[in-house]
């Protein structure tokens, strides 16, 4: 095929698979304004009833209305026309009520209904032309209560049926036939028939609770919500209980099955603190009657953000007030924060569409640590942020990319959305930015742009503007450059001048064979290291140098002052000795985070040499902080893993036990009041030297385990929580069949789901083959919830001396596999084959994935085989050079 040609094909392919994805679409001229749902759900049955109203406005006559739906079953839909004047108005005053027209019009027009399964549409035509105006849709339908955690489906206990929602992103239209886009807000009268023994929850606070309409039931019907998008309706029914609280006047409640209900009190006075420190920071108070946040046994996310009724994970909620670790509760805090942020950063103020999610996503995830930080400084939040940042500059590193703002319309592309990018890079270049213009300056051009958008729609444009128009510094300019390109910048310095330091600029990627489009720069505040506040100078995209002040101080040159710029950094050979000779006593802990960050991808894309990074290591091994020290540990793993031989292994450990046992062994024993970060620090040295094969820790790690598990069923919380946990990991590495099945019986029969979960997942740490085998027929078995099965394979799949026994059996079983994967696990599943490291492994994982779709993951592949093809070139560019260093530290 000549050029020409092969131009003209795929500019062909483009414009129809556009043509077809715009084509989901909904049809421009129909409002939607209010809604009115009445559900009856059947939970043996596993079904449900629905009757509905849609109050909407025509922007021009026609004889059709077209909304989504998926999964129902139509009996009849009508119409009924009447005049604006015969709308009655609930309290908000804005909504008019469905009853004013079913009681006005007396002969309404019945639909023919054409469904559209592809596109998740239904069109209903009418035998006359509808006027221009207001229309009332009666809809009566049928449903299923499924089984795919999506839409109205159904949740498990030993005991009984739960019915729950989860309508993010583009699930509501199996629920209630519905305009299913963000911008289509409406309000929301909803009412549910459910058994007498029975509650339900739902957005807005409950206003009547009747006996009937039949013996056996009662009807629960809910105030009139505010204007809102339809992915952020919730209706849930079971025999929820609840701990009850409230902050500035906000009732809130904490609900789970009623076994659970004692766990849900930290949650609640996390969420009392979190609401009031919301309420000041935006300086615009919550804006629902009430606030409830509930447990689910079987939830596919974390949590979801439904505008005053936020779901979650029970793991992402529930844990002991007394007794509980303070891991598990930094997970519940984090996860209570991020949704409590969506409740104005998504659902009082939304994107405009779904290219925007990070809208939504990105600011939740800066929001996140703020309030927690000032609640429980103690647990160093901001060493996890650097953390967080340096996983996700190392993800925009990649080939396979996109930019935060990316065209998504078909509910795969969607769903793809919620990715990396939207969560960790939106949420890093928006810390970024604050960190530039100053955090007063930033909250104020928060506080604008809400404050102009309250319960409608937004794009990025409008959020950028409104910082810039607050703080004139040229935020537009900065956001835009990132938002809209992907990729990580590099600045690579030279030596100083009296000018400033020159600076160039490029694309940075892990690969050492990838190349960047020409040209490609962006605007960037580079923040420089003093001896007082850091100081910020704007790159621009012309700048070929930072301008610095001969009288500024600096303890050495360090362009990334704060830990907060999203971009690498390559040094003078100068520069960067005097970086490390001052590193324990200049740099904060996140600067020492996103140095280590910095010279590890400078390795993996070529630039640098393992022997140099393992240096740093060792220069930096006596640090007090845990976190630096696990950003550390996490990248020894993979030398150990991808560029290690196994004859170089035992040389690795041997080294790894000279250089961190004397560390480990001045910390002492586990002290009474001694801090958290002191307790990671341990526990972190203590998995090294495990996986080191440590004689001591080792002895010392089978007898914590036994000592663990020493009552059946649960575990043994009288220990250090922290090293009891490295314990076990290290002894499941070569645990038996004794210790698997007392982790197994843990998993099973535990009342408490973060310990439940940590057994679970442990499973999937076990080495013998045997054990392994018994992982994955258990997977399969049905035992393992579909929230969980993913969560096992991808560990597995992730650890070098499990991955090519877990790789074989999803081959061979396949059906088994895939049948317990929901949309989000395939994805994970998927991305975890990037683990490989060969090139036969590679062309299975293209192959296999060619042959077996996984929905909601073209770009994942993509990005597994990225990985794999960068970690063979790791290995084959550092492995000589990891054999002198081994020489070097022989001698």
């Amino acid at each position: 095929m000549s050029f020409r040609g092969t131009v003209v094909s795929l500019f062909a392919i483009f414009l129809v698979t556009n043509i077809a994805a715009q084509a989901q679409r909904l049809p421009a001229g129909v409002r939607p304004e209010h809604y009115s749902l009445s559900l009856t759900p059947d939970l043996k049955a596993a079904t449900f009833r629905g009757a509905e109203t849609i109050d909407l406005t025509l922007d021009a006559p026609s004889r059709s209305i077209t909304l989504n739906v998926a999964d129902i079953k139509f009996d009849d839909v009508k119409a009924y026309v009447l005049p604006a004047t015969a709308y009655a108005y609930g309290k908000l005053g804005s909504q008019p009520t469905a009853l004013g027209a079913l009681e006005v019009d007396k002969d309404p027009q019945t639909a023919t209904i054409v469904l559209n399964a592809g596109k998740e549409q239904a069109t209903f035509t009418f035998p006359n032309e509808l006027p221009a105006g207001r229309v009332t849709l009666a809809i009566r339908y049928t449903g299923v209560l499924n089984a795919k955690l999506r839409g109205f489906y159904l949740s498990k206990t030993k005991t009984r049926n739960y019915a729950v929602t989860q309508f993010e992103s583009t699930d509501a239209r199996r629920a209630f036939p519905s305009f299913d886009e963000p911008a289509l807000k409406a309000t929301f009268d909803i009412s549910l028939v459910v058994d007498a023994g029975d509650t339900a929850i739902s957005n807005a606070n409950m206003i009547s609770d009747k006996p009937g309409p039949v013996a056996g039931k009662h009807t629960l019907r809910f105030a009139t919500t505010p204007k809102m998008s339809t992915y952020l309706v919730a209706f849930l029914v079971g025999d929820f209980k609840c701990a009850e609280g409230r902050s500035d006047g906000v009732p809130i409640r904490v609900c789970s099955t009623p076994d659970k209900v004692e766990l849900t009190k930290f949650a609640l006075e996390s969420g009392k603190y979190v609401l009031h420190y919301y309420n000041n920071y935006f300086g615009i108070k919550y804006p629902m009657p009430k606030l409830d946040m509930v447990a689910l046994p079987d939830f596919e996310a974390g949590a979801m953000e439904n505008f005053g009724c936020i779901t979650y994970r029970e793991t992402d909620l529930l844990t002991d007030m007394k007794t509980g670790d303070i891991p598990s509760k930094k997970r519940v805090a984090v996860v209570v924060a991020h949704e409590m942020a969506h409740q104005w950063f998504g659902d009082m103020v939304t994107m405009q569409w779904w290219d925007n999610l990070w809208l939504n996503e990105g600011f939740a995830t800066w929001m996140e640590t703020k309030p927690l930080a000032e609640w429980k400084p103690e647990w160093n939040f901001p060493q996890d942020d650097a953390q967080d940042l340096d996983q996700t500059l190392n993800l925009d590193s990649q080939k396979t990319t996109r930019t935060i703002r990316a065209t998504a319309i078909t509910p795969d592309e969607i769903n793809e959305m919620f990715d990396g990018i939207a969560y960790g890079k939106a949420g890093a270049v928006i810390g970024m930015v604050e960190n530039y213009i100053g955090k007063d300056a930033f909250r104020q051009g928060v506080h604008n742009y809400l404050e102009a958008h309250l319960y409608a729609n937004a794009t990025a444009e409008d959020f950028w503007n409104a910082q810039t128009a607050n703080s004139h510094l040229p935020v537009d300019k900065i956001m835009s450059s990132f938002v809209t390109q992907p990729g990580v910048p590099l600045l690579t310095f030279s030596d100083r001048q009296a000018s400033g330091v020159p600076v160039v600029q490029s694309r940075f990627f892990l690969s050492s064979t990838a190349t960047a489009g020409k040209g490609q720069r962006w605007t960037v505040p580079v923040c420089l290291k003093t001896n007082g506040q850091p100081i910020c100078r704007v790159l621009t995209l012309e700048d070929s140098s930072v301008p610095i002040p001969m009288d500024i101080g600096l303890p050495a040159f360090y362009a990334n002052g704060g830990g907060k710029g999203y971009y690498r950094t390559v040094y003078t050979p100068k520069q960067y000795s005097a970086i490390v000779a001052k590193a324990e006593t200049a740099l904060t802990p996140p600067e020492k985070i996103g140095l280590l960050g910095d010279r590890w991808a400078l390795v993996r894309s070529g630039q640098g040499s393992v022997g140099d990074y393992l240096d740093l290591v060792l220069a930096l091994k006596q640090d007090p902080n845990a976190a630096v020290l696990d950003t550390a540990h996490q990248q020894l793993d993979k030398i150990n893993s991808d560029i290690a031989t196994d004859e170089d292994r035992a040389e690795f450990a041997a080294v790894l036990r000279r250089q961190f046992g004397p560390v480990y062994a001045a910390m002492g024993n586990p002290v009474k009041g001694e801090s958290f970060d002191r307790q990671q620090l341990r526990g972190t040295l203590f998995e090294i030297l495990g996986a080191a094969h440590d004689p001591t820790v080792l002895a010392q790690a089978q007898q914590l385990t036994t000592r663990v598990f020493a009552v059946e069923n649960k575990k043994d919380k009288t220990l250090d929580a922290t090293l009891a946990d490295a314990a076990v990991m290290v002894s499941t590495n070569n645990g038996d069949a004794s210790l698997y099945d007392k982790v197994l019986a843990v998993s099973r029969n535990s009342g408490e789901p973060h310990e439940q979960e940590d057994a679970l997942h442990t499973l999937a740490r076990f080495r013998d083959p045997a054990l392994v085998k018994r992982t994955l027929e258990y997977i399969v078995s049905g035992e393992v919830r579909n929230q969980d099965s993913g969560a096992l394979l991808v560990t597995l799949l992730r650890h070098r001396e499990t991955r090519d026994q877990t790789w074989e059996f999803i081959q061979n079983n396949w059906d088994k596999v895939h049948a317990q994967l929901t949309v989000s696990s395939g994805a994970e599943v998927v991305q975890a084959t990037g683990s490989f490291c060969t090139v036969r492994q590679r062309d299975e994982v293209i192959d296999f994935f060619a042959g077996h779709k996984v929905e909601s993951s073209e770009r994942t592949l993509a990005k597994a085989v990225d990985s794999i093809n960068d970690c063979i070139q790791l290995h084959s560019a550092q492995e000589a050079d990891f054999h002198r260093w081994l020489g070097a530290e022989a001698k």
